[in-house]
């Protein structure tokens, strides 16, 4: 994984946002422990936990490197209208390039938090992705534990981002 946090483009690589460490040697737990624990055991979709997707804007002020010079600020709501609490305990994102380039991103938390979203709550955050391409679309999930201790999940719904024309959805 790359210092900004992306795993090389076609490769997925698992930090730990699954309760996984990837360390395999000394006694620790390895891949294909991890891997054996989540087939058997995989995360379901829990019906009433959703994603949506409030609002994108360019950030064209934004500092940022050179080689990403674009930044888009997104602000999404996790909805839990479920029956049961969930902690959100990591995330995963894929963003695909117009110019064919896909970065895959995991992390623990959502913006450094692990979030308890209660029956009839929500949480909502807002953070940024910095791009290459002036056009991507990002999709993911959020990764939860229900009061049960069993592992769920909520699907980001897909969104563009593109570079705005002059005067239009800038930050």
């Amino acid at each position: 994984m790359g210092a900004d946090g992306f795993a090389e483009p076609g490769r997925c690589e698992s930090p730990g946002a699954d309760g996984c460490s990837g360390l395999d040697t000394d006694g620790e737990r390895g891949e294909l422990e991890c891997a054996m624990e989540e087939a058997s055991n995989p995360p379901i979709e829990l019906p009433g936990l959703r994603v949506t997707v409030d609002r994108v804007l360019y950030h064209a002020e934004a500092q940022t490197p050179a080689d990403r010079p674009h930044c888009f600020v997104y602000f999404i709501t996790i909805h839990n209208d479920s029956e049961t609490p969930v902690t959100i305990v990591g995330r995963k994102w894929v963003v695909r390039g117009d110019d064919g380039q896909i970065a895959a991103l995991e992390g623990d938390g959502v913006v450094g938090k692990t979030p308890l979203v209660l029956p009839g709550d929500q949480f909502s955050y807002n953070s940024f992705h910095l791009m290459q391409t002036e056009s991507a679309v990002a999709e993911g999930a959020y990764l939860g534990v229900d009061a049960d201790g069993r592992r769920v999940f909520t699907r980001i719904p897909a969104f563009r981002m593109t570079v705005p024309k002059a005067g239009q959805g800038r930050v």
